[in-house]
């Protein structure tokens, strides 16, 4: 196990005789040192750091079972050789490429301790030693300089407390001019994606004692503003009238000072402004883009639709044959605007029929022989899609074929000029897909394309910005069939049939015996918590037979509370997976750790983690993917991570990303279901305490439905139909 407890921090220099690891993507190395003699392991964030280094490295002695003693570094200065001897073992341990431990050594002893001054100033004498051509002396400098510009970048940047993983990526950004691009304009850290917050730039610029043009912190001020709201909000616009306050207290500024600054940014481009209603809107600019592109193009599809079929009611007919169903009528009517429009939106509550017209939809296109892709927002909702069809499902991610660049940007290898090989495209959980994502798909789908968006659009807003399901929807210019009829062996279920009550504003009915959906009455959010504990640890695998790990999930409102998502996964991580001697455990902080065997969920997109699956490899892993974390190797820096069938290499430096998955907010859950779901109902933030939240909670269950708390709040919850309030433009650019 792994002592990680708080103490004063060391500091050794010492020299890198050996690294023995290497992590590219983050910069974590497991490194052999010297100090007088004195051999010891070292363990951090040690980006390009090579043999031969002179390293002043801070942080404490840690001790586990499997590696021993080790030193831990949290921070680190380092000087490049300046002998003989650590220059020869510098060069031959492999830093610069084309360098291997002979032509060190000729390197060496040609030109001694000014082996660096040589390949810094004049390289073209390393042609001088035999074995050496000119093309080979140019591209070992090359490489030497470029080492040696990110070491100058990381050094100066160390010295003004950024981390070395920051260093590294900022030099990936801004190359090796990075120090002069910050020194000229700090703010434009903040454009660095996971960069630094206004706040963090605003102390740099103190640390640093720079004085950058006003100008530069009044656009990171204001940007900082509208893309706090945009993405912690899912606003896609903002009324400017709403801006100008927090953006004059933020900066200190009159409010004619920022009105300024706006109108600045707009001749810029840095936003834009579209009237909607008679009020003035500001945007982001790629926002703006995607939601004018979706407009466009969903105007497109209905202005040039399809062909349709010739006797589309006796395709009909024979499919109801060929699966020996029948359909009602609104499921018919589904099919048929389908085959006829190209364009449909299909949006209905649990039981109301929406994977039977799916499936009769899927029935009718293939057997008219058209190639048709299946794709969902999240590998479970794509993964359940597949399950309910029996065709291939991909996520929206994978099937555009996405690479992310290195400032992780997404590169969709299928857009205009690369189209999907398809004649009808069906996507699943619309209600979670953002405007950016949608955007990047309908750029992809070809001329022709049958579109089929299916959703409900009464669960929660997607993550990201945007209201599309519902803009789409409440345009009223695009064909849409809702489906409303709760088919009779659906009615059987309390699950369903309290669902329906919930969203329509009624209380759900929770006195009936031999059902699948319970409430139990605790008014105490100790004993809330309690009750909550012990049915997903004993009593619903007792008398279900359910994996409390794999088929039980409790949803909360809110992370925070005695009933929230910290508090639950401290309870249940020990029931369900206690402290071990054999069980390895890393901690993040003092109130967190994650023990192997943990159930856990990433917070956020992180498209550098590699997998693997079935012999496929792959990068990403997604905000709200679950796994079972595995294996924790402390010398390699490394957690492996099953998120249902992808094995992820996960790097110790990203655990921040990571949080317990016993418990998770109803927002996260979006897209999956569970065989049973545990919800407790008390103490709930009014901001928090809407119809839409506590629907989204109950529709996520498949077989066994338990509340827990207080009848009053979940009164609060279905009498509440004013969720926040989303700004969004689609809905406008439809009906112009």
């Amino acid at each position: 196990m792994m002592d990680q407890l708080n103490r004063e921090q060391l500091q050794i220099t010492a020299t890198v005789e050996r690294v023995t690891f290497r992590n590219a993507q983050n910069g974590f190395c497991v490194v052999e040192m010297n100090t007088a003699g004195d051999f010891f392991t070292a363990v951090g964030e040690l980006p390009e750091v090579a043999a031969g280094e002179e390293l002043t490295v801070c942080g404490n002695w840690t001790t586990h079972g499997t590696f021993g003693r080790q030193f831990k570094i949290e921070s680190f200065s380092r000087t490049l050789p300046d002998t003989t001897a650590k220059l020869f073992t510098y060069l031959s341990s492999g830093a610069i490429k084309g360098v291997g431990p002979k032509l060190a050594m000729k390197i060496v002893e040609r030109f001694k301790d000014r082996t660096f001054e040589i390949l810094e100033t004049e390289p073209d004498r390393l042609a001088e030693i035999r074995g050496i051509s000119p093309r080979l002396a140019k591209e070992i400098s090359q490489e030497f300089m470029r080492q040696f510009a990110m070491r100058k970048v990381l050094i100066e940047l160390e010295n003004y407390g950024i981390t070395p993983s920051e260093s590294t990526s900022i030099y990936k950004y801004f190359g090796a001019g990075a120090m002069n691009t910050i020194r000229q304009n700090p703010y434009v850290l903040c454009n660095i994606e996971r960069g630094f917050t206004f706040a963090r730039v605003e102390d740099l610029v103190q640390t640093m004692e720079l004085s950058p043009d006003p100008a530069y912190r009044n656009t990171a001020g204001i940007l900082h503003v509208v893309k706090h709201n945009l993405y912690n909000n899912g606003h896609t616009c903002l009324p400017r009238r709403k801006l100008i306050a927090p953006c004059a207290a933020l900066l200190e500024l009159t409010e004619d000072e920022v009105e300024i600054a706006i109108d600045s940014m707009l001749d810029g481009n840095l936003l834009y402004s579209e009237i909607l209603n008679g009020e003035d809107f500001l945007f982001l600019p790629d926002i703006y883009i995607a939601e004018r592109e979706i407009a466009e193009r969903m105007k497109t599809i209905l202005r040039f639709p399809p062909a349709g079929f010739s006797n589309l009611e006796k395709e009909i007919d024979n499919s109801e044959e060929r699966n020996g169903m029948f359909y009602a009528p609104a499921q018919r009517e589904a099919v048929r605007l389908a085959c006829e429009k190209g364009l449909l939106i299909l949006t209905g509550g649990p039981g109301t029929g929406k994977t039977t017209a799916v499936k009769a939809v899927l029935d009718v296109f293939e057997n008219h022989g058209l190639q048709v892709l299946l794709a969902a927002p999240t590998g479970r909702a794509a993964k359940r899609m597949s399950d309910v069809t029996g065709r291939e499902a991909k996520t929206i991610h994978r099937l555009l074929e996405v690479e992310w660049t290195e400032n992780d940007k997404p590169n969709f290898g299928r857009n205009a000029e690369y189209p999907l090989d398809a004649q009808a495209l069906i996507v699943d959980e619309m209600s979670m897909v953002d405007c950016e994502l949608f955007a990047n798909l309908l750029d992809a789908v070809p001329f022709g394309c049958r579109l089929i968006l299916v959703g409900d659009a009464d669960q929660l807003p997607s993550v990201g910005p945007g209201n599309v399901l519902n803009d789409l929807i409440a345009s009223e210019k695009l064909p849409v069939v809702c489906l409303t009829e709760i088919f009779r062996q659906a009615q059987q279920s309390l699950i369903v049939t309290n669902a329906h009550r919930i969203i329509h504003g009624e209380q759900p009915v929770t006195d009936k015996k031999d059902s699948d959906f319970f409430f139990m009455e605790r008014n105490e959010v100790l004993s809330a918590a309690d009750c909550i504990a012990d049915l997903v640890a004993r009593r619903l695998p007792m008398a279900y037979g359910f994996s409390p790990i794999h088929d039980i999930q409790v949803l909360c409102p809110s992370k925070k509370g005695t009933c929230g998502t910290f508090n639950l996964n401290r309870i249940l991580q020990e029931l369900l997976n206690p402290k071990d001697r054999i069980k390895n455990e890393i901690t993040v902080s003092a109130a967190r750790f994650f023990r192997e065997g943990d159930k856990v969920m990433q917070m956020r997109n992180n498209y550098d983690i590699p997998w693997e699956k079935d012999g496929e490899e792959g990068q990403g892993i997604f905000n709200g993917d679950v796994g079972i974390l595995e294996f924790i190797n402390y010398a390699a820096g490394i957690l492996k991570i099953r998120f249902d069938d992808r094995l992820a290499m996960y790097p110790v430096d990203h655990l921040n990303d990571l949080e317990l998955a016993y418990a998770v907010t109803v927002h996260k859950s979006q897209g999956s279901e569970f065989d049973a779901v545990v919800i407790p109902v008390c103490e709930v933030p009014p901001q928090l305490c809407y119809r839409n939240l506590l629907y989204t909670a109950v529709t996520r269950a498949k077989k066994l439905e338990v509340l827990v708390g207080r009848s009053g709040v979940v009164a609060n919850f279905t009498q509440n139909d004013r969720s926040h309030r989303r700004y969004s433009a689609l809905k406008d650019f439809l009906c112009e």
